[in-house]
């Protein structure tokens, strides 16, 4: 019991006969529902282990402000949630939900998603921890100034882009691409150093992107994971019986933010027409063109692929 407690409180847990407390870094704020899940999922352990774990979420990035992966594995913070896409050290297989055009609805997101579960969960047992769940974010699509019918409306775009896949893409399109880190957008486009962004229906509700730009087109670009990790000598250290309610835990609020994704996707593509944005469906012609693109996307991440990433899209397909 002692040098549970030992280890635990070098985790920033706390193990007093038998109950364990420890901290949730939620990366968006107290209103996103990705943290809204993490709260929920956090009543729910503490219901199904008779209070025996308590976990305390932190919204916006307050414990975590650098790379979640490795701070869950040093234990700076126990459990954390993490856009996986454009999480550094998870690799090619972090990648896979943010390749685009992959997923067309969220059954395929679904379903990719679960193809692809053995292989997260090999990359959080490197980094030391345990992926508990991952729900997606609704289908990314394109924010600008001008609709856009076709490629050749791209030819202006500055788009702030989210990782390397979605830089490809805004680049084969025909216009160009910035990093930058989401709580700097609003304020670029403000002074026009972007124009553009590629990103969900929700993150344009939660930054309130009709206030500097016109036009939302619902490409359907990917289905991005946000996932929630444990640290394993954390994991490790609980009993049976409460590893089993936290695992039954994460099952049920899996399910429930999947249907939650949906249901946000809806209020925010209202919330943003409402506040007079124009909400665009793609054109024919600017999807058989995004189609192409995301083929030769998937063609170039699948040569440096290895066998048990290529047998993913195969299966998938």
């Amino acid at each position: 019991m002692l040098k549970k407690a030992i280890l635990l409180a070098g985790l920033g847990a706390v193990l007093v006969a038998g109950n364990v407390k420890l901290d949730l870094n939620a990366k968006y704020g107290a209103n996103n529902f990705h943290t809204k899940g993490a709260q929920k999922f956090a009543s729910l352990v503490s219901q199904y282990t008779d209070g025996s774990v308590k976990i305390t979420v932190h919204p916006g990035s307050s414990l975590v402000k650098g790379n979640p992966l490795k701070a869950v594995k040093d234990g700076t913070a126990p459990m954390t949630d993490m856009f996986i896409p454009f999480t550094s050290g998870g690799g090619k297989v972090f990648g896979i939900s943010a390749l685009p055009f992959i997923a067309s609805s969220y059954e395929d997101a679904y379903k990719l998603y679960q193809i692809s579960k053995p292989a997260y969960d090999m990359v959080a047992k490197k980094w030391n921890q345990k992926m508990l769940y991952a729900v997606t974010w609704p289908p990314s699509g394109i924010y600008t100034n001008k609709a856009i019918a076709s490629t050749k409306d791209f030819s202006d775009v500055k788009a702030r882009t989210y990782d390397k896949n979605s830089a490809n893409f805004v680049k084969m399109a025909g216009g160009n691409a910035v990093a930058l880190p989401w709580g700097e957008v609003y304020s670029a486009l403000q002074t026009g150093m972007v124009n553009g962004v590629v990103t969900s229906s929700a993150s344009g509700k939660d930054g309130k992107l009709w206030e500097v730009l016109k036009n939302f087109t619902k490409i359907g670009y990917a289905y991005p994971l946000q996932a929630v990790t444990i640290n394993l000598d954390y994991w490790n250290s609980l009993d049976k019986n409460q590893q089993n309610a936290v695992l039954k835990a994460a099952k049920e609020i899996e399910k429930i933010q999947w249907k939650a994704s949906k249901q946000e996707d809806a209020i925010a593509l209202k919330m943003l027409s409402d506040n007079g944005m124009v909400v665009n469906e793609p054109s024919a012609q600017l999807k058989k063109e995004l189609d192409a693109i995301g083929k030769k996307l998937l063609a170039t991440y699948l040569k440096g692929a290895n066998s048990s990433i290529k047998k993913i899209f195969d299966e998938y397909k």
